[in-house]
């Protein structure tokens, strides 16, 4: 849940925006969807955004900004998502994603100089890809060659969020040759400082989804830059990447479950005025079975989110597997999610007039963007055998206030991340604390064939070459850590519809029929009862996800 100080920021933020749904509203999905039209951002807003300093979020309290809670950081950015994710991404999390690495690295003159341009309302950005190499991060041919008093810069950075809006560039480059961990490094590049014939801007890429956000890219040609553009320890650069990613790779799928709230907010408005064959559609068993499981995924994405979000602070050792896992899970759960949403509005969410045809498009970037689903896979999977060896079979007591959302945590410190967990694992065991409901039964037995099935495992079978049926193995543990998740939760809870087992119950039935392949038909219940507070929510203009606060 947020903190308190957050919830102030949110009221303001929403107040800033307005309802999105009223008409005249300069920043409401009108105007949202006429942007889009243009593939642009609505210029309102970003002054709106710019009025609210948004981009103090991305800044930790020791340089001059908010940030301090990494689950503070996500709910602002939802509600920032559920208006527009080409706002979200385009304004500000795109600047989130370089800042990670000065924050990871730099030393205090460039984390002051990144904090400078931040906190003016300017933009920094993250130059990693290169379509050549997509995920491959080690593969990178962009060159930083040493030359007198610094480096030559050479190469192309491809499909790179604003990076002519821009003040400053976190460029991932060469500076070894061959292969291996020490071959790359991250360079903080002040563009006002390159000499104007060192660059040039490649032709912006159209996109169908996230149409406002600027992608373009940058060629440089024995472009010099200082020796201290370097952040942190040169050949580092990988190790920073990893490090500092965690944060931006768990943060933003769920910054993105925003769209889905806002898509199950469409879906209801268009269902439950309208009547067919003398009752309302929202009264459709096949509907109401939809709008239950939508609400229960998002609730199965916030939770698992949350929680992981919470182990960056308590557990920062574990991020490396957590990270790619919520990546993962929460992006495998929102999309079908969405569009199942589609199917309940038919040939109206094809209408471009209709927002949730344009959240049809923006929500498949979760997929991909920033790092492939397969690429997490190939993350996590190296790492299982050690966790099964040394965390599964023991079940480490978690900290407190892992699971309980409304308790206080440290401040996020970027000094803690690692590149591996080294076999730590405090979340997945947890669901064995109780093994009396058949469900988490089920999830538990889970766990355990799991520990022997990857015990097994040979290291040639978890490396690039591993065959499908290892990354069946990734799948498996993430709906087991997913569950374990939704069931601390839920354990923790003393009030609110979060204490209530017809949400749990409901997750975790989508998570076993997901891992048995069944079909997902939920009690009914559950499935009143998750309805009846869909609707009352609906009713009282409350988010859907886990903290229910009022929406703009």
């Amino acid at each position: 849940m947020p903190s308190d100080d957050a919830r102030a920021r949110l009221a303001d933020l929403r107040a800033l925006l307005g309802s999105p749904w009223q008409e005249d509203n300069p920043l409401g999905f009108a105007r949202v969807l006429d942007a889009d039209e243009r593939a642009e951002v609505v210029a309102d807003a970003e002054v709106a955004l710019d009025r609210f300093a948004l981009n103090a979020e991305f800044v930790p309290v020791a340089e001059g900004g908010r940030l301090a809670r990494l689950d503070d950081l996500v709910e602002v950015m939802r509600e920032v998502y559920r208006r527009d994710g080409s706002l979200g991404l385009g304004y500000g999390a795109s600047s989130l994603i370089a800042a990670v690495n000065v924050w990871t690295a730099a030393d205090a003159a460039q984390r002051a100089e990144v904090a400078k341009v931040l906190l003016a309302n300017r933009k920094i950005a993250c130059a990693y890809h290169e379509l050549d190499h997509g995920n491959d991060m080690a593969g990178t041919e962009f060159a930083a060659v040493p030359a007198d008093r610094g480096f030559l810069l050479t190469g192309r950075k491809e499909v790179v969020t604003n990076v002519q809006r821009a003040d400053a560039l976190v460029v991932l480059a060469r500076t070894e040759p061959g292969r291996g961990p020490r071959t790359h490094s991250q360079l903080l590049v002040d563009k006002a400082g390159l000499p104007a014939d060192g660059f040039s801007y490649l032709p912006r890429f159209d996109s169908t989804g996230l149409r406002g956000v600027q992608l373009g890219g940058i060629r440089f040609d024995d472009c010099p830059v200082a020796a201290d553009a370097v952040l942190g320890t040169r050949g580092h650069g990988l190790e920073t990447a990893i490090r500092s990613f965690q944060v931006t790779r768990l943060g933003l799928p769920a910054m993105a479950t925003g769209l889905l709230d806002t898509a199950l907010r469409a879906t209801l408005r268009h269902v439950r005025p309208r009547v067919l064959g003398g009752r309302s559609v929202a009264d459709i068993p096949h509907v109401r079975a939809v709008l239950a499981g939508v609400f229960a995924d998002l609730l199965m994405c916030e939770v698992f989110a949350a929680v992981a979000a919470r182990a960056l602070h308590l557990l920062p050792g574990e991020g490396a597997v957590l990270a790619p896992a919520v990546k993962y899970g929460v992006s495998t759960v929102l999309m079908p999610a969405m569009e199942r949403l589609g199917v309940v509005l038919g040939a109206h969410s094809y209408l471009r007039t209709n927002v949730v045809e344009k959240l049809l498009r923006d929500i498949k970037p979760v997929a991909f963007a920033h790092v492939a689903r397969a690429a997490c896979q190939s993350t996590i999977l190296p790492q299982l055998p050690t966790a099964a060896r040394r965390s599964w079979r023991t079940g480490a007591e978690p900290p407190p206030g892992l699971f309980d959302l409304d308790a206080d945590l440290p401040p996020l410190d970027f000094d803690r991340f690692t590149v591996s967990t080294s076999g730590r694992d405090h979340i997945a065991p947890a669901i064995a604390a109780d093994r009396t409901d058949p469900l988490l039964t089920h999830f538990a037995a889970e766990l355990d064939a799991l520990t022997g099935e990857v015990s097994a495992l040979h290291p040639s079978d978890v490396g690039l070459q591993a065959a499908p049926e290892a990354y069946d193995l990734v799948d498996r543990y993430v709906r087991v850590v997913m569950a374990s998740s939704c069931a601390g939760v839920w354990r923790a809870a003393s009030d609110g519809f979060l204490a209530d087992p017809a949400w749990l119950t409901a997750v975790l039935i989508r998570l076993r029929a997901r891992t048995e392949r069944d079909a997902a038909e939920l009690p009914a219940t559950v499935e009143e009862r998750l309805l009846s507070e869909l609707f009352a929510r609906d009713d009282r203009g409350v988010g859907f996800g886990v903290a229910a606060d009022p929406t703009a």
